[in-house]
């Protein structure tokens, strides 16, 4: 009940992109908000399944699919014995999410 749970988190995860984005058409101009507003409902929604101690960072990649490649990675200086991510994607006939939660603890 203390550590943060990967694999429920990336259900969230998984589940709040599909009914957010669903049939949705990629729009370049309409991108950002909607990465940024995907950003803060996945931070939000996370945050019900995870312990209060723990901080979240939310970061998501929206993109135009088409026959290119992608390849995401990501860094961070962390305590493994405590912090852990979780990430899920997503896709449709017009786009593509990349969505990653990093759970820090903070003591």
């Amino acid at each position: 009940g203390c550590k943060f749970d990967a694999e429920r988190v990336q259900r969230v995860l998984e589940g709040a992109l599909a009914g957010a984005l669903g049939t949705t058409v990629y729009s370049p101009q309409g991108s950002a908000p909607l990465a940024q507003s995907l950003a803060e409902l996945l931070r939000s929604q996370a945050k019900e399944v995870v312990p209060p101690r723990y901080k979240l960072v939310c970061h998501v990649l929206l993109g135009q699919r088409g026959q290119q490649s992608l390849l995401v990675a990501s860094r961070a200086l962390w305590d493994p014995e405590s912090d852990s991510f979780a990430a899920a994607t997503f896709s449709n006939t017009s786009l593509f999410a990349v969505a990653t939660v990093h759970g820090v603890y903070f003591e």
